[in-house]
């Protein structure tokens, strides 16, 4: 018993040193914070009693997640703060959970306990909110940065907010950011790759432009090893354009149609694994698949594969006329992006390099 009321004391000290956490954080920390530190310090003691103390210990279910996950602190894990807790971060924490200690940044109180359900250990914070990040600081040797730029606006403020955040304490050695390919507006369905210049034509990408730029300036100043992934139409079995379809929304004539590209939703979180793993410093990757489609046969494709009609053929003119604004700026803007760096640099293998694949893994 002695040894392990040793081990605990041990434990404490390594999880929550006085010296490492600076006066400002620690006076902020609220009182339900405390008491969830102190539930999570509660079940690090009875792993360690019962001999366990080599990351997440739990029942898995079929898709991979955890069923009532025990955190069990390995002290040789190191932290990743996840910012955006979405659908791919959800995707991400089962290929890291046993090697890292995970935090998601959180402004939604009510999505606590789905977190701690993927193993992910919940923070409060909002990046609208600058005062709201001070717990942020110093905490993470690796951020995912998953969050998306405010919804208008040529600047993204959400990001410069998180920047000046991760600023006040210790620097993470890494930070990957999840932004669009829509920062090259319109390329006439050239090939695109990496290296080609910023054209953003859209508020929208113009925000995810100065989040780019303002990470990797702020990354070169600091000695931050960056990653930037640009990333086309995400699409799972729960994220396809069914609605629209059944709605019989229009699609332009093959003629004058855009290329459109696309990435699995299990593929990209596997895609953000490999660069954390493999990524080369300050790089820029395309989480693009294989696949060469124009947007009306993507959506052919998903209403064939879902027996719906498919969506009338208009004029590029006509169907401008008859969507919204937003919805114009994806259909009107024509690349194929290349992946080479993907495959090459990062070795990651597409479980789904057409969108053919999954659609008919879905059937």
């Amino acid at each position: 018993m002695v040894s392990i009321i040793h081990q605990a004391l041990q434990y404490l000290a390594f999880t929550h040193p006085a010296s490492a956490i600076p006066a400002t954080v620690r006076q902020g920390i609220t009182f339900r914070q405390r008491r969830f530190d102190n539930s999570l310090i509660r079940l690090d003691l009875k792993a360690m009693i019962a001999g366990k103390d080599s990351g997440f210990e739990s029942h898995i279910d079929s898709a991979g997640f955890t069923k009532g996950a025990i955190l069990t602190h390995n002290r040789h894990m190191k932290n990743i703060l996840i910012v955006g807790c979405g659908d791919i971060a959800l995707r991400v924490a089962p290929f890291l959970r046993t090697r890292y200690r995970l935090f998601g940044l959180v402004r939604n109180t009510a999505r606590i306990k789905e977190l701690r359900t993927h193993g992910i250990i919940p923070l409060t914070g909002d990046l609208d909110y600058r005062h709201s990040l001070a717990r942020i600081g110093g905490l993470a040797d690796t951020v995912l940065h998953f969050a998306p730029p405010p919804n208008s606006g040529d600047t993204d403020t959400r990001t410069r907010n998180l920047l000046t955040a991760l600023s006040l304490g210790t620097l993470p050695a890494r930070l990957i950011y999840i932004s669009t390919s829509g920062v090259y507006g319109d390329c006439g369905g050239a090939q695109v790759s990496e290296t080609r210049a910023l054209n953003p034509q859209s508020p929208r990408a113009l925000r995810r432009a100065d989040a780019e730029i303002g990470i990797q300036n702020w990354a070169q100043r600091n000695g931050v090893h960056a990653n930037i992934v640009r990333v086309p139409g995400i699409y799972s079995a729960e994220r396809l354009p069914l609605e629209r379809l059944r709605a019989g929304n229009p699609v332009i004539n093959a003629t004058q149609d855009s290329y459109t590209n696309h990435i699995h939703a299990d593929d990209l979180a596997r895609i953000v694994v490999a660069i954390l793993r493999h990524g080369k410093p300050n790089r820029v990757y395309h989480a693009s698949d294989d696949s060469d489609l124009l947007m009306g046969d993507y959506f052919d494709a998903v209403a064939d594969a879902h027996h719906l009609p498919r969506p009338p053929r208009m004029s590029r003119d006509e169907v401008q006329r008859v969507v919204s604004p937003l919805l114009w700026s994806f259909m009107s803007e024509s690349r194929r992006l290349t992946n080479r760096r993907v495959k090459q640099e990062l070795r990651v293998k597409l479980r789904y390099p057409q969108v053919a694949d999954a659609l008919n893994a879905i059937k």
